[in-house]
């Protein structure tokens, strides 16, 4: 879209911060952490740590896919890995990794996560192809 773009039609480090929480928000549902459960439970994945490298710059009509998967279990926290790629020449973009711990609320309390979980630490799972957004064309 024209708004994550500069002047020069280069898109914005912040915007792919955005494509990232659309693909967090789909891997999350896998994870049965969906918008309306979370709502219902008070139980919320909160991001507490994000880093990104930008390894080649998007520009204004270019169509990206934000991959992501679950990369690390602790018993509190977890960590999703993102990789923005450029399918029409197959470039990497960006690459992203987000520390989240489940909060619940109102109390703020910080939770153990699932023990279901445990399924996600199989290599099969730690894939990029369980989460994937298309942003379209930019």
């Amino acid at each position: 879209m024209f708004f994550d773009t500069d002047c020069g039609g280069v898109v914005h480090n912040i915007a792919y911060l955005r494509f990232i929480e659309v693909a967090r928000t789909l891997l999350a549902e896998q994870l049965g952490l969906g918008l309306a459960q979370m709502a219902k439970d008070k139980k919320y994945p909160v991001v507490v740590r994000t880093e990104i490298d930008y390894r080649r710059a998007a520009k204004l009509g270019d169509r990206l896919v934000v991959e992501g998967w679950l990369d690390q279990l602790e018993r509190v926290r977890f960590w999703c890995a993102f990789r923005i790629v450029r399918p029409d020449d197959d470039a990497l973009i960006a690459e992203c990794r987000q520390m989240l711990a489940i909060i619940e609320m109102p109390a703020a309390k910080l939770l153990r996560l699932p023990e279901d979980w445990e399924k996600y630490r199989e290599p099969t799972i730690n894939t990029p192809s369980h989460a994937v957004a298309d942003s379209g064309r930019h």
